[in-house]
């Protein structure tokens, strides 16, 4: 469960990544060339869209790497991502695949109690 949490952190993280990418970009060109009216309208909270932009890829990557070692810290970070993402973006054909990877991956690592290591992390 750790090798699969771990793999979907890191693809979840890279997908929302993508999406970052553009919703930032997205906020950025309105800034700089203005609305147009019915293509490129301006988005309500622009400052909360640039933020999980950068902190939910960051989180579902961080997550993701750390799940093999640390399951519930890795799997935490990934929830959070994914509920920032649903709560900034909302579900939507460009967020469904990052989310769900990444909350799948966060559920796996939270649901691995019992770790290869003699370490448990509850």
């Amino acid at each position: 469960m750790r090798n699969a949490a771990l793999m979907l952190g890191v693809i979840g993280g890279l997908l929302a990544l993508l999406v970052g990418f553009f919703s930032y970009g997205y906020t950025e060109f309105v800034d700089k060339v203005g609305e147009i009216d019915g293509i490129a309208e301006q988005v309500d909270q622009v400052g909360l869209i640039r933020a999980v932009s950068f902190l939910a890829p960051l989180l579902a990557i961080a997550g993701g790497a750390m799940s093999k070692v640390r399951a519930l810290w890795g799997g935490v970070l990934m929830l959070l991502s994914a509920g920032a993402m649903y709560y900034a973006f909302g579900f939507n054909v460009f967020t469904m695949f990052p989310m769900g990877f990444v909350a799948l991956g966060g559920i796996l690592a939270i649901a691995a109690g019992k770790p290869d290591e003699p370490k448990a992390h509850f």
